[in-house]
């Protein structure tokens, strides 16, 4: 038995939640066959996938079958990412698998919060993660992610090149790192543009399976740099639930249509306040990220209530779903990004070829 030989039979069987076969997903991460025991690492979209044991069983029994000398079989699973294939990604940013912009039409909708809580339940996932700092006027997440030194720089083949600051096994830029705090940029359109842009070609984010930027508000150069320089994977809208934020968060779903950017869903955040007594007081009004996904016809990734434990979380520089994992705010943002990955997935996985599968696992 060879390794091929397993690979041919992991071809027959599918990823239960993206219905592709685990060998053209990629998703076979090891093989170690050691005498008469086999030891299999495959990927997986959902890691508490309640049919988990059912697919180790058919794995497991489709490898004896065809090999009855193996006798002992171990099937590991950790998370499964599919990669974004696009041949400009791959010149630009050839070792990041998706880049994924976090959005809003307006500011003050908490979008530097969600980012950075995002990217740390994506660790937590098991995913190799960046986060970029590219509201170069206002950055923020030096200060949410407890960060105060600049990055070191080191020369490559006769080029300068920044390497990322790592705080909570986040890979992470920002002009934040770059310049005093106390500082104002006055830059044109042009400069900030050309700093993003170094951001991504200047900077040894190495392997990644999901680079985050972390936008800044409206539909002006940034957002035109980035969707021009960049096939984006896709984009997270935020918004509240107030009719002003809705509209502007409007606009900004809209300029990324326009340009071809895929959205990968909407998040509501200062969804409600959960009071004491488990009931839900809608502070800002009710309804209004699950009636724009609906309207739009995008997913409606999560709800996220208004929290002092979130804010202050964010101003001593720790995120939620690290300080206080167990809290109910964590376990939101936790099924947000587990929400997300599907959606990634499921969205690049059409560029996957599918040959004929033979054993099939429903999900």
């Amino acid at each position: 038995m060879t390794e091929q030989n397993i690979k041919d039979i992991l071809s027959k069987i599918n990823e239960p939640i993206l219905k592709k076969d685990f060998t053209s997903l990629d998703f076979i991460k090891n093989i170690s066959l050691n005498g008469k025991d086999l030891s299999i690492a495959l990927g997986i979209t959902e890691i508490q996938y309640e049919g988990i044991d059912k697919l180790r069983e058919t794995l497991t029994k489709a490898i004896k079958n065809e090999h009855p000398s193996i006798e002992n079989i171990d099937v590991g699973f950790s998370l499964g990412v599919v990669n974004h294939k696009n041949k400009k990604k791959t010149e630009l940013l050839p070792g990041v698998k998706n880049t994924i912009a976090v959005a809003s039409g307006k500011g003050g909708v908490g979008k530097s919060t969600v980012a950075v809580n995002i990217a740390a339940a994506l660790v937590k996932e098991g995913a190799s993660v960046g986060l970029i700092d590219a509201d170069i006027y206002g950055p923020s997440i030096p200060m949410m992610l407890g960060v105060n030194k600049k990055p070191q720089i080191v020369q490559i083949d006769g080029k300068n090149r920044l390497v990322p600051i790592v705080q909570y096994g986040i890979k992470l830029m920002s002009i934040g790192f770059l310049v005093d705090n106390d500082s104002a940029l006055i830059w044109r359109g042009p400069m900030a543009s050309s700093a993003l842009k170094q951001f991504m070609s200047d900077v040894l984010w190495d392997e990644l399976d999901y680079l985050l930027y972390d936008m800044p508000p409206g539909t002006g150069d940034i957002q035109l740099t980035l969707s021009q320089t960049l096939p984006l994977t896709g984009t997270i809208i935020i918004t509240t639930p107030q009719e002003i934020a809705m509209a502007d968060a409007k606009k900004g779903l809209v300029m990324f249509s326009k340009v071809n950017v895929p959205i990968l869903g909407v998040i509501e955040n200062m969804s409600y306040y959960l009071k004491p007594d488990g009931l839900k007081d809608y502070i800002f009004g009710e309804g209004g990220g699950k009636k724009m996904s609906q309207d739009d016809k995008v997913k409606l990734l999560g709800e996220i209530p208004i929290n002092t434990k979130i804010r202050e979380s964010g101003d001593i520089g720790t995120p939620i779903v690290i300080r206080d994992p167990e809290s109910i705010e964590s376990g939101v943002f936790d099924s947000i990004t587990k929400s997300l990955i599907k959606e990634v997935n499921l969205m690049n996985v059409s560029d996957v070829q599918n040959p004929n599968v033979e054993i099939i696992m429903d999900s």
